[in-house]
């Protein structure tokens, strides 16, 4: 699968000139861990997160002067978002999903931009990729048996998903078509693994 496949192409974004006070209940309203940051052509310039958001915001609880506890010293916080965006990894819509969840466990992020030729194109999280390992086996079969129906009668394919594995029988027995139906089934949310063999000759 591909990140075009599951990414979200309707992204709240923000401007390197938004508040960071309105950025953070953005966050804050939609649940969301980061927004991407696009100028006014679109293009992303950066990414900011809560953990940006976050660091000198929080004054310290003014009932710990009653105390004599230290008032510890702080940075006054940014206001905008070009004050504290970073640079982030992207990918494009055409990533492996594979290579996605590899880059999000080594860079410890929880979303990553979809950038097609320097334009943010969508966003890719966490989340969507529990949600394209945890299809129905069913739902995974079903959309199979609908895109195989391209390279044939749907009753030439013998469709069987176990766990996200398809094992996948031509009743043809043309190499190639086995090939393509491969192809298709690999493209389909939730399959984690894929058979296509010629049928068993007695």
């Amino acid at each position: 699968m591909r990140t075009r496949d599951v990414m979200t192409t309707d992204v709240v974004v923000v401007g390197p000139k938004t508040a960071a006070r309105d950025a953070a209940r953005l966050l804050a309203e939609h649940g969301f861990t980061a927004l991407p940051v696009v100028d006014d052509s679109g293009e992303l310039v950066g990414i900011v997160s809560e953990t940006e958001l976050l660091r000198d915001r929080l004054p310290q609880d003014p009932r710990s002067l009653v105390h004599g506890e230290p008032v510890e010293a702080r940075k006054a916080p940014a206001d905008l978002v070009s004050q504290v965006m970073r640079t982030p990894a992207t990918v494009t819509p055409n990533t492996d999903l594979a290579e996605v969840a590899d880059l999000m466990l080594e860079r410890g992020v929880r979303s990553v931009p979809v950038v097609y030729e320097g334009h943010l194109a969508g966003i890719v999280t966490r989340r969507d990729l529990l949600r394209s390992i945890s299809r129905a086996d069913w739902i995974i079969e079903a959309e199979i048996r609908h895109r195989l129906a391209i390279v044939g009668d749907a009753h030439r394919w013998t469709v069987e998903v176990s766990d996200g594995r398809v094992s996948i029988v031509d009743k043809m027995d043309n190499d190639t078509d086995r090939h393509v139906a491969e192809v298709l089934a690999r493209a389909v949310a939730g399959v984690t693994d894929v058979r296509v063999a010629a049928p068993e000759r007695i």
